[in-house]
């Protein structure tokens, strides 16, 4: 059963903490929703100086508001707009450390200053993004995209 521990420990060994905690929650588990649902609540849980973290799904060629912790979100992005629509057309990472400074940002929540968006790709077809954002500008490195990128990587076998 899945239990928390406290992420008191360097950054990295924290990220390899919460990657075990998403594991355990999917042990079994196949619905898509409730696994999306479990991993941006256990992110929500896990990151800090962060203001919204979901996962839009692609459906009919849009992308599509899924499960979320934070405030109300825009709930269609097309595939040419924004930073989820650049991370999910071309099928990587995108860290940006100003959102006002990307072309096309779509603003949700006024209060965001920095983001990162990791394609879900699954038998090399996109399935969605996971979208973070948070208050601070330049608050993700690459250590949080390598890490992230490798939740992913462990949510998508199970999606």
């Amino acid at each position: 059963m899945f239990h928390t521990e406290q992420y008191n420990a360097a950054r990295e060994q924290n990220y390899e903490l919460v990657i075990r905690q998403l594991q355990a929650l999917l042990e079994g588990e196949s619905d898509r929703i409730a696994n999306l649902s479990n991993a941006s609540a256990l992110l929500n849980q896990f990151l800090d100086r962060i203001n919204w973290v979901g996962f839009y799904v692609l459906r009919d060629g849009e992308l599509v508001l899924g499960p979320f912790q934070g405030l109300p979100a825009c709930v269609r992005i097309p595939l040419s707009k924004g930073v989820c629509g650049k991370a999910a057309s071309d099928l990587a990472t995108v860290r940006v450390a100003n959102v006002h400074e990307f072309p096309g940002h779509i603003a949700c929540d006024a209060a965001s200053q920095s983001e990162i968006v990791i394609p879900i790709i699954k038998n090399g077809e996109l399935l969605g993004v996971l979208d973070i954002d948070s208050p601070e500008l330049e608050r993700f490195d690459e250590i949080d995209q390598h890490y992230l990128e490798q939740f992913v990587d462990r949510l998508t076998a199970h999606l």
